[in-house]
């Protein structure tokens, strides 16, 4: 069994609670559940079995390459094998905007906090990390399989295609605190590259904004930045 290619049009959910939410969630996706043969046969096991029968996807109990070449993990008893799939942002919702994100655990973590907060999309601006990266899909805890995203080639292409928006650029030289204006629907928050932040060409784009920090540190982290923002623009 190959490792994960990023090239490829097929990944994985390597987890019971994630192979789950795809078969909730995606389950027209979903073409093969795999099983280790130390999962008891328990509840967990019946009911992924009435699952999988009920959806006719095939549940595989005895290939356990599949878990030594996918996993380093001695815990992972179920990984369910999916096609890559494609999805269209709506353009009446609000957007999380990700210019060139890097690390797939940071892209995971904000699909979830997006899907908490009820994010309406997320943007992600190539060169960028990979969101069907099994890391990236750990990370997001399965949120991956129910919240929108969409890759551009540049911002550019994000702008034209969004229609009539507010745009919310996050960077350490706005001028205006987050929690000093309410946005309105709809609207996109946007935030750079986790090294580098926005380049200085998006202070010139909507109202960019800070989020207000002590200067115990020099920047938050990309995932926590998103988390805060969606936050205040909830409440």
């Amino acid at each position: 069994m190959e490792k994960y290619d990023k090239k490829g049009d097929i990944s994985y959910s390597l987890g019971t609670t994630l192979t789950f939410e795809l078969l909730l969630r995606k389950p027209e996706a979903a073409t093969k559940i795999f099983v280790s043969t130390k999962q008891k046969r328990d509840a967990t096991f019946d009911k992924l079995s009435v699952l999988t029968k009920t959806l006719g996807i095939p549940l595989i109990i005895n290939n356990e390459k599949i878990f030594h070449s996918l996993s380093d993990k001695d815990n992972v008893m179920v990984i369910g094998e999916f096609k890559k799939f494609s999805s269209t942002l709506d353009n009446t919702k609000n957007h999380v905007v990700l210019v060139n994100p890097s690390n797939n655990g940071n892209l995971g973590t904000i699909f979830r906090s997006s899907s908490a907060f009820n994010a309406g999309g997320i943007a992600i601006i190539s060169p960028a990390c990979d969101a069907f990266d099994p890391k990236s899909i750990r990370s997001s805890m399965g949120a991956i399989f129910s919240m929108p995203f969409h890759y551009f080639s540049s911002f550019e292409e994000y702008k034209e295609s969004a229609g009539t928006r507010d745009y919310y650029p996050f960077m350490l030289k706005a001028k205006t605190k987050l929690g000093d204006i309410k946005g309105k629907t709809p609207y996109s928050l946007i935030f750079g590259n986790e090294a580098t932040g926005l380049p200085d060409r998006y202070l010139k784009l909507g109202t960019p904004l800070l989020i207000p920090q002590s200067s115990n540190v020099d920047s938050l982290n990309l995932d926590n930045a998103v988390s805060i923002a969606l936050y205040s623009f909830s409440h």
